[in-house]
């Protein structure tokens, strides 16, 4: 944070894609650092905001992620099918807390208890998306986790991955997890889980 707070002003939106996300061109008015004032036009990808939710069994020392195709990953040339958090968009009137449970059990079939708001919500990418993304960290039993789940309206193709902590960790600090939200509940439940363990009375 600089000593003076600069001010940026929108001065003019052109809508230029509306889909699944939209994209609009924003003209934006900004005083600079070293004085005076630019005004540019940036891209800008809106789709509201989103949240990420990591299931933890304290119970057997598990925790549960979701793997499916991201096409992101498959254009920057990468291996496409990636484990990561469940997560989904947080719809109109909804809590990050009502979005984790909801996505919990589309993505995965599972109950998630005690869930905790470990943030309320990072920007993914600030200079390109308005978006921002929670983390909510649960308890969840993976006795029975398994299976390919989703939301058949969405065409969702969704399997569960169910990893020992101490593996899931190891993914995290070895940088085999690419996901950020992941790794940043992979880095918080690390620090936190006696939390858990606490309410489930292990």
């Amino acid at each position: 944070m600089t000593e003076r707070k600069l001010k940026a002003t929108i001065k003019r939106v052109t809508p230029l894609l509306e889909d699944f996300l939209s994209v609009s061109r924003y003209e934006i008015e900004a005083e600079r650092h070293a004085g005076g004032v630019q005004r540019r036009s940036w891209l800008v990808m809106e789709r509201g905001h989103s949240v990420g939710v990591l299931g933890y069994d304290p119970k057997r020392e598990r925790v549960v992620l979701v793997n499916e195709m991201r096409p992101g990953a498959l254009v920057a040339g990468d291996y496409p099918f990636t484990d990561n958090l469940a997560a989904g968009g947080i719809m109109p009137g909804e809590t990050p807390i009502e979005a984790a449970v909801r996505e919990m059990k589309e993505e995965t079939g599972l109950e998630l208890r005690s869930p905790l708001l470990v943030h309320p919500g990072a920007y993914a990418s600030s200079g390109g998306t308005s978006e921002k993304i929670a983390i909510v960290v649960g308890i969840v039993d993976t006795r029975d986790a398994g299976g390919v789940h989703g939301n058949r309206d969405e065409h969702e193709d969704i399997a569960v991955v169910v990893l020992p902590l101490a593996t899931f960790l190891e993914r995290v600090r070895s940088g085999a997890i690419t996901d950020l939200k992941t790794l940043y509940a992979g880095y918080w439940l690390a620090e936190n889980r006696t939390r858990f363990h606490e309410v489930s009375g292990d």
